[in-house]
């Protein structure tokens, strides 16, 4: 079976499918690995190295397209993409159906057999493929270091000439798999760190990393069986925002992360309780991308109100894009293991794995 390795055509898009180390262990495996020239240049991955790996380095991308049997994208494929591949070829990549609407019917039309990775069951034989926590790590701990460079203060306690300079105080809303890295970052900076998220179950996790939780009574199940954050109530939620708001004013740096599968991302932080924070303050918005945790925070811009700094950065994991396509090359390996086996396409659809990541097969659309 070939695989094909395109480069990336999104806009700032660094990140590549698969690292020259997992090409190379999938051709141990028995594929056939192609590769676009160029395809992992902007992560520091060169076609030499792929060539080593014994991946075939080939140019233009319509061959690779037009060869492989299965291809291996980070991002959703564009329409030029979609019209590239082969007829009932398969197609591996990080998007939510969606949010994609025409790439979906396209794929569909084209026969292709799609399959998203953000779609993963939260199962214990899905996390070796789990691309969303993978990326999510990379993104918080990014988020810590744009929070360090935009503040005006330094991150630990520092003892000096001039006098003592108390550590930053951070706080880190929502505690999944960024939020415990952002807590682990700025921990690791010198800053005293707070957290707070709906479900009590991640109180253990927080406080193993050295910060505090702040925990509110809310009266109501905030967790799915999956373990992922549930859309409070309205009462609840106006409970939220009041405890949170009383807790954002105190603090030097805030990360936000929550989100909700599925569903617009909660607002934690209104414009009110930006303006009753210090100046200099600054806000990260890591759920900027699906609306955002703050009320003011804006997609790919920087905001400045009433002294306070927001950033809502876009892609954070394609700023490192050497560790984050390493993370995402060994989690599609993974995936692909699973679904092809002697040399082919195994589509179980009683597999939970199978039936919720695939998007589109045999001319149908699956996932909407």
């Amino acid at each position: 079976m070939k695989l094909g390795v395109p480069k990336e055509t999104a806009v700032n898009e660094r990140r590549v499918a698969l690292t020259p180390d997992a090409a190379g262990r999938l051709v141990k495996s028995g594929f056939a690995v192609l590769v676009e020239r160029g395809a992992g240049a902007a992560a520091s991955f060169r076609d030499e190295a792929y060539g080593t790996a014994g991946a075939t380095v080939v140019a233009p991308a319509t061959d690779v397209f037009a060869q492989s049997d299965v291809v291996l994208k980070v991002q959703p494929p564009s329409t030029e993409e979609v019209r590239r591949c082969r007829e009932r070829a398969a197609l591996v990549a990080l998007f939510q159906p969606s949010a994609e609407r025409e790439a979906v019917s396209q794929l569909a039309a084209s026969k292709v057999t799609a399959f998203s990775l953000a779609l993963l069951p939260r199962i214990t034989r899905a996390q070796p493929m789990d691309v969303l926590s993978s990326q999510a790590t990379v993104a918080g701990y990014k988020a810590v270091l744009l929070a360090a460079a935009a503040a005006g203060r330094f991150f630990p306690m520092l003892v000096t000439a001039a006098g003592t300079l108390p550590p930053a105080r951070t706080l880190v809303l929502g505690a999944g798999v960024a939020g415990l890295q952002a807590i682990a970052t700025a921990r690791r900076l010198g800053a005293v760190v707070s957290a707070f998220d709906v479900r009590p179950a991640v109180k253990e996790q927080v406080e193993s990393l050295g910060a505090k939780f702040l925990e509110l009574q809310i009266g109501e199940q905030a967790e799915t069986a999956g373990g992922y954050a549930k859309q409070l109530s309205g009462e609840t939620h106006r409970r939220e925002l009041a405890f949170i708001a009383q807790h954002v004013k105190d603090a030097d740096i805030v990360i936000t992360t929550a989100a909700i599968p599925g569903k617009r991302a909660p607002i934690l932080i209104t414009a009110e309780a930006v303006r009753g924070m210090k100046p200099g303050s600054v806000i990260v918005d890591l759920a900027v991308e699906t609306g955002g945790n703050c009320e003011l925070a804006q997609p790919g811009a920087d905001v400045i109100q009433d002294g306070v700094v927001i950033l809502g950065p876009l892609n954070l994991p394609s700023t490192l894009p050497h560790d984050a396509s390493q993370m995402y090359a060994r989690n599609i390996s993974s995936f692909l293991q699973h679904i092809v086996k002697d040399g082919a396409l195994q589509l179980d659809f009683e597999d939970e794995i199978i039936r919720d990541t695939c998007v589109t097969h045999a001319g149908e659309v699956r996932k909407t």
